[in-house]
């Protein structure tokens, strides 16, 4: 599966952002959808997962109660709603699949979007 993530830009502190990963072919219903960014100079971390329907969700402690994950797999997209955004969220953002919803091993990876929050 291609993935392809949109939806990055600069915003103010307190704003809010809705990233979007369209997904290519039609299996993407049976893709655990996830998200994950990389502030400059640190690591890749996790942001939240979706499972196949949506029915599970999960996110980090970071991002809990301030962002939303959904899908719509009738438009093999998956969404990011980011609200409440802080500078600390800067980052590259980048949605990933995987056939499992409790590995930490993602198959595929979007290219990444840019989300930068000022303060």
């Amino acid at each position: 599966v291609q993935l392809q993530a949109s939806g990055g830009g600069l915003v103010q502190a307190g704003g809010s952002l809705r990233l979007s990963c369209a997904a290519s072919g039609r299996t993407f219903s049976r893709y655990v959808m996830g998200w994950f960014r990389q502030a400059p100079g640190k690591e890749r971390e996790f942001v939240a997962r979706i499972s196949w329907s949506g029915e599970m969700l999960y996110y980090a402690d970071s991002v809990k109660g301030r962002f939303t994950i959904s899908r719509d797999n009738a438009k093999n997209t998956v969404y990011l709603q980011m609200s409440s955004l802080k500078p600390e969220d800067t980052a590259v953002y980048y949605c990933a699949a995987t056939t499992s919803y409790f590995t930490e091993n993602y198959d595929y990876w979007g290219q990444g979007t840019l989300v930068t929050v000022s303060s």
